[in-house]
This record gives C-alpha cells, structure tokens and sequence, in this order.
C-alpha cells in the first residue's frame, strides 16, 4: 500500500462548530512545556475531531517561554472544550496525572503536545472501547513523520512487550483502569514512563483492544528524551531496572482483542438502536443535504471510483457526504476518499459485524442522515429492513453497478432485486442491469433508472498529456501499435483469452504489443503462461498503475474481453482519450460501444458454468483477431472511431452529466411528501412482524460466517494435499488415524467422522466448486 506521509492531520482548522463542554465523553490530555512550535498543529488535529463530545485538558508543566504561555492563552479561548491547568514543573508524568485528576470522564486520552490524530481517531477508540467493556485501553496503528518516516502496525505481544518497547502512550484508556495501578510513575529523571505504565497495566490483568488504521502521527525529532537517556549510562541503567522490575510483574498471557475480527464474536446478537439522545447531534443546523453511504471497501475499481467522483464532484454547498465500509480490507484508496470528506469508518477495523447496526444507527442519529445509500455492501442491504423500520424519515436508494449471477446467485444485484420494496429507488449504471432487474427480481419500471457513472472528461482529455510516454517506460520503437487489456486480473476478465487473441494478432501483425494493466489474483500465472507461450516481446504486464491517462494518450486500442461488466470505466476513459474499444457484448457495454466507436463481440461463454475456462471458442477468437487487425489497418476508420469516442463521452457520459442527475434526485428524494407518508406506513407494518428485520440481518452474519468456514477447511485440504499427496503417504496417514481410532470405545464410535473428515481433506467431491464443502 502506497501511503502518502504529506497528507499529515491538521494542517488546517476545518471544523469551527463546537459542541457543548458538558456534553464530553472522552477527555484529552496534553502535558505542555514550551511546546508551542507544533501546538498549533495539535490543536487543529483536535478540533477537526468528527467525535465532538470531548474536553481537552492541557496542563502547562512549568512554562517559561513568554511566546509559548502566550499561545496557550490564547488557544484556551477559542473552544468552551478546552481548560488550561497551570503547576509547577513536574515532568511528564506528574503532568499527565494532573489531567487525569481533572479529567470529567471515564476514558481519557494522552496526547503530547507535537503529535497529531486523524479526525476520526477519537470516535474509533471511544466505540472500540463502548462495545468491549472488559478492555482497559484502546490503541491504533501509527505512523511515524518528520525527521522518519514510517508505517508501526505491530501485533499484539504481551511477552514481546517486556522486552520491546512497541506502544506509544497515546491510547484511548479507563479513568478507573489507570486510577488502579496508580498513575504514572513519577521518579527522580524521566524515564520510559509510557512502558512502564503498560507493562503495570499487564501486571495487573488489564487488556487491550488493538484498532487497525493509522490514526495517530507520532512526530519523530533528531532530539529528544529518549537520545538524552540512552547518552547517560547512569540513566540508561536507572531506566533499564525501573522496566525490569515493571517487566517481571507483567502477565504475558493477556490477549488483545485486535480488529478486525476473523469472525463475529457474538454471530446472533440481533442489531438494536444507539442513540445517546437529542443532546447529542454533530450539527445544531440542517443547511445541506446529508448523504451516509454504505459501501464494501475502498479498494481500486470501476465501482468505488463511481463513489469516488460522487463524493468529489457533489455540490459541497448543497449536500455533505458521509462513507461507512462494512468489508475488512487494507483500503487503498482511504486516502484518496479523505481529500474530500473525514467522515470515514471502516466499521471491521473497529467493530464486530453483529455492532454495525448500532454504530450506524447512532450515526444516522447524531449527523441527521437525509439520504442512505447503498451500493455493493452486502450487509448493508440486509440492514435496510431493520433501518427502514427504524428510520421512517430518511431516503434509502442504492445503487447497482452489473449483475453476477456466477456469485451468489446474482451478486449485488440479488438483495437490491428481493428487498426491492425497502428502497425508495435504485439506480443501475447501465440499460441491461436495469432489464435485468425488471424481468429476473420483479422490481417496478418506475423504481429503477440508470444513471451512467460517467468519465471526467476534463481529465481524460489527450491534449492534457505528452505523447510517447508510455513508449519511453517499456522502452519499445515507436512503430509498435499498443493495445491496452487495463483491468484487474481475474477470471471475470478472461486474461487467458486475450492471450490466445494476442498470439493469433501477432502472427500477422508482429508490430502489435499487448499492454496489460492492472494487479490481481492471476498476475502470477499469466505472466508464466507468456512465457510459455513465447509472448514476451508482445505481451508485457506493467501491473497497477494509478495514473491510466498517459497508457490510453499512446494506445492505439483498448481491449476488453470480460464475461462480465456493468459499464466498464476502461471503456469510459479510452473512449474520451479518443481511442477505440473491442469489447465482449455483455452487461451494458453495448451502450457505450458499438461499430461508431470500435467492435463489439458477441459473447459465447456460460457466464455462470464458465468463469474461469481456460479453452475458447474459436469463432469467438477469430471476431476479436478480425476486430483489432481492421481497425489497425483502416486508418481512415481508425480516425472515425476516434473522434466518435470523444464526442460521445461529451454527449452522455461525462461525470458532469452523472453528477447532476444525482444532485437532482437527492432534491427530488427528499421533496417528495407522498414518499415520507410511505415510509412512516412501511415502518408501522414493519413493526407489526416483531424482530424479523433484526434476523435477516443475523443470518447474514450466519451465512458470511459458514462460508468463511468453507473456505478455511478448503484451503486447509488444498495445503494437505499439497504437503501430503502422494498415495503411499494417504495411506499411511489413514492407517494412523485408524491405529488411534480403534485404541477407545469412542475413538471407534468416532471412526465414521473421521474417515468422512479424510476423505473431505483428500477427495474433492465430483462438480465441487472452490469454498464449498459436501
């Protein structure tokens, strides 16, 4: 993951709107001692918070720079959160115990007066504490910036942790927890005060909660303390035998609880409602439009750069965007997202999947939600019956980008189609989807419209980029005509088609060079079937590449060979680079390709029987092989296609044109007086039928949960098999576990189980497809 150290919290003071002081849930602490050069930073890094009820305690250990005193002055009034407490130079610890002293609350975090938060940094903490009442602190992954640079996401270790200093003090901890093993420890010298202090939270049984994400900013300086100790052998041994000691009372078998989960902790806890009362609302006006999105992950893809041109683009004078994940995943593309909103949660790097009904309903709740979308989150969908019950004034549409019916029975596609009636619209990027939706799940003509997610055309523009670029990084003449395969590679692309179509376009077009763009789980293999095959010096893989424009300003084609695509966004960005498309005719690639802008060619595989089939048909070939070389060869219908590319894009399938049709639903949505009578009539009948909106989402998790299972025990029998595989070593393992068996009454009451377990490990059922076991 490429991470980006300039993107540092706090450059700014975004958010001006305070909450009440009284209000505070959390209290931050910050000891102060002429620390004004960064404090500003700080500052802004706690204001801009998107968890408002918190105080801020800053203790000035001491001062005595005038310019520094005066700073704090003047910070201590622009929020009613904030209270400056003054004493005498006591040191580091004794400063923090001043705060936790004063502190109104009963969680408090420690923030030292140069490091920096992410703004959502109190909000995770606070609820990966709310829902896991045993633990006594909370603590995220970090990242290490200015003098070093660096990314600290290490596991739980409590053995680890008596020898390895690896926890920062900044952590979201109990008031009570702390007040137990009585503070910080105030010596003679400063020490390694945050070590010891978790080493004696270990020594007396207290455990963690470990939250992924990067969330504190820990500002790494050429000096500091710890350079003065480790210069001093007198200190260096006073510092060494205060941890010894910490270390020897420490109890290395507490486990953390570390996010995210590999499976629910509590799989039939039932979603219930999380509101902390009118008190508590981010924002005391209502002047925009405020949108919530359920979205899987933020991952590279057609789809989430739909999200992502929707929450970029969107009239920020008019509607406010908030984005909630319901997928574990290392999302990529967080920081992409964060240019243009804070309000970020990835509820599996926090929470457990049977919290997210809570955490979602609260924030409906405290940000006034007008409009739930949903969009490729299948928890989400099965949440939207519990929420519609629930919430009987807020908009619920979402938002389907292709059918797949290789995937649980029709993908995304399947829950928007059978919870129809819970969506006040849905909107499909392409015209087969929405048929799709129509004749397969039954929904009404008048509940689904397509709204194309469109191309920045501004961007995509081929005056905007050098030409020979790409030429210049593979290092090829530039006689060679590039044909671009951009996408991700996996089965639904058939990669292994366009290499039988490379190898047949080059014999009689040797100047032809197949680019492939993209990153996934058949790279490896692909790249070895080239070189099988011979195709090197006409098959090249550059893997992900985040910026496309300068591959399309230098391609001659774009192919895409898919058994399925929504609209595919490759198409999109080649057609407004002005270069032509062969692309399979299937979901709604026909509405943007066709014989004006380049080929399209008729599918001949089974989308659900042959998704990953490695033989093709023949004619099938020959149409794509026939494809490319004429369009290659007709220059003046080469230059045709292309200027046709262009001006279609610019006619109806720009971003601009996305955009606008969105903002012009969410007004219409919400204006709409006859569809919020029909949501409270909906909630009411909802009510009638008890908690069985609560147990669809229940058996969501169950299903989820069952087929991880699956997948576990699958990948188990593939290593097994790989490790033990050859027929004299199957024997013997079953001779084995026969010889065991039989040496108890149960173990040969058990002997069926286990030969059905041998023979799950060592036998794939006939027709099994991958995850599924019999």
């Amino acid at each position: 993951m490429e991470f980006d150290y300039s993107k540092v919290p706090g450059k700014d003071w975004k958010r001006k709107k305070t909450a009440d002081s009284g209000l505070a849930l959390v209290t931050i602490i910050t000891p102060f001692y002429n620390a004004g050069k960064y404090f500003e930073q700080t500052f802004n890094s706690v204001m801009n918070q998107t968890f408002p009820w918190f105080e801020w305690v800053i203790v000035d250990d001491g001062s005595t720079e005038e310019a520094d005193i005066q700073i704090l002055c003047d910070i201590s009034k622009r929020d009613g959160r904030i209270r400056v407490i003054r004493q005498e130079n006591g040191g580091l610890a004794c400063a923090r115990n001043t705060g936790i002293a004063n502190a109104k609350t009963d969680i408090v975090i420690p923030l030292d007066a140069d490091d920096v938060i992410s703004p959502q940094y109190v909000e995770y903490t606070y609820f990966a504490l709310y829902f896991n009442e045993d633990a006594a602190w909370c603590y995220t992954d970090t990242v290490g910036f200015s003098a070093q640079e660096y990314l600290w996401d290490k596991p739980w270790d409590a053995e680890k942790l008596k020898t390895d200093n690896y926890l920062l003090a900044t952590s979201a901890i109990r008031k009570k927890d702390i007040d137990e093993i009585g503070g910080y420890k105030v010596e003679k010298w400063s020490y390694y005060e945050d070590w010891r202090f978790w080493l004696e939270m270990l020594g007396a049984h207290k455990k963690p909660v470990s939250v992924k994400g990067y969330f504190f900013w820990y500002r790494r300086l050429d000096k500091g303390m710890l350079s003065n100790i480790v210069k001093d052998p007198e200190r260096t041994a006073f510092c060494d035998n205060i941890i010894k000691t910490a270390a020897a009372n420490a109890d290395t078998t507490v486990e953390a609880i570390e996010y995210p989960l590999s499976k629910s902790l509590y799989p039939y806890h039932k979603p219930m409602i999380l509101d902390f009362g009118d008190k508590y609302r981010v924002n005391s006006n209502h002047e925009k439009i405020r949108i919530l999105m359920l979205i899987p992950a933020m991952e590279m893809g057609g789809a989430n750069k739909f999200n992502l041109d929707l929450v970029a683009g969107i009239d920020k004078t008019k509607f406010e965007i908030s984005l909630i994940s319901t997928v574990e995943s290392n999302n990529e593309w967080h920081q992409k997202f964060e240019e243009y909103t804070d309000e970020i949660f990835h509820l599996p790097d926090f929470l457990d999947a049977a919290h997210f009904g809570e955490f979602i309903s609260y924030y409906i709740t405290t940000r006034e939600i007008d409009v739930l979308m949903v969009t490729n989150s299948y928890r989400g969908y099965y949440l939207v019956p519990w929420l519609r019950k629930n919430f009987p004034n807020i908009c619920i549409i979402d938002y389907i980008h292709m059918e797949e019916w290789y995937w649980k029975a029709g993908g995304y596609a399947r829950p928007s189609g059978m919870l129809g009636a819970f969506f006040d619209r849905t909107y499909v990027c392409n015209s087969a989807t929405r048929d799709v939706m129509l004749k397969e799940f039954g929904r009404k003509a008048e509940s689904v419209e397509t709204v194309y997610i469109g191309v920045d055309e501004n961007e995509f523009r081929r005056e905007n980029v050098a030409e020979g670029q790409l030429y210049a990084k593979l290092n090829v003449t530039r006689d060679r005509q590039l044909i671009l395969f951009p996408c991700r590679i996996h089965p639904q692309k058939r990669p292994f088609m366009m290499l039988e179509i490379a190898s047949q376009v080059v014999k009689k077009n040797p100047k032809a060079l197949f680019v492939v763009v993209g990153d996934g789980e058949q790279l490896s293999l692909l790249q070895e079937t080239i070189k099988k095959l011979n195709l090197q010096n006409f098959v090249v893989c550059v893997g992900y590449q985040d910026n496309m424009i300068e591959y399309y300003r230098d391609a001659a084609l774009t192919l895409i060979c898919s058994i399925k695509e929504g609209l595919a966004l490759t198409a999109y960005e080649s057609c407004a680079m002005g270069v032509p498309v062969i692309s399979s005719d299937v979901g709604g690639q026909k509405d943007l390709v066709d014989d004006s802008v380049g080929r399209l060619i008729p599918m001949r595989q089974s989308e659900a029987s042959d998704l990953d089939k490695r033989t093709f048909d023949e004619g099938e070939i020959k149409e794509y092989v026939d494809a490319i070389l004429e369009l290659l060869s007709d220059d003046i219908l080469y230059k045709r296609c292309s200027e046709m590319c262009r001006k279609k894009i610019e006619e109806a399938f720009s971003t601009k044109h996305m955009l606008h049709k969105m903002e012009d639903e969410f007004f219409r949505l919400i204006a709409d007086e006859e569809l919020k009578a029909e949501h409270r009539v909906k909630a009411q009948n909802l009510m009638q039928f008890g908690t069985l909106t609560e147990e669809l989402y229940v058996l969501e998790l169950a299903e989820e949960a069952q087929e991880m299972q699956s997948i576990e025990i699958w990948k188990a029998k593939e290593y097994l098999e790989a490790q033990l595989g050859t027929p004299s070593v199957k024997r013997s393992l079953k001779e084995h576990i026969y010889q065991i068996a039989m040496k108890s009454k149960m173990g040969r009451l058990c002997w069926r189980t286990l030969s059905k377990i041998y023979r799950k490990i060592f036998k794939r059922p006939q027709g099994e497809q991958y995850g599924k076991v019999s």
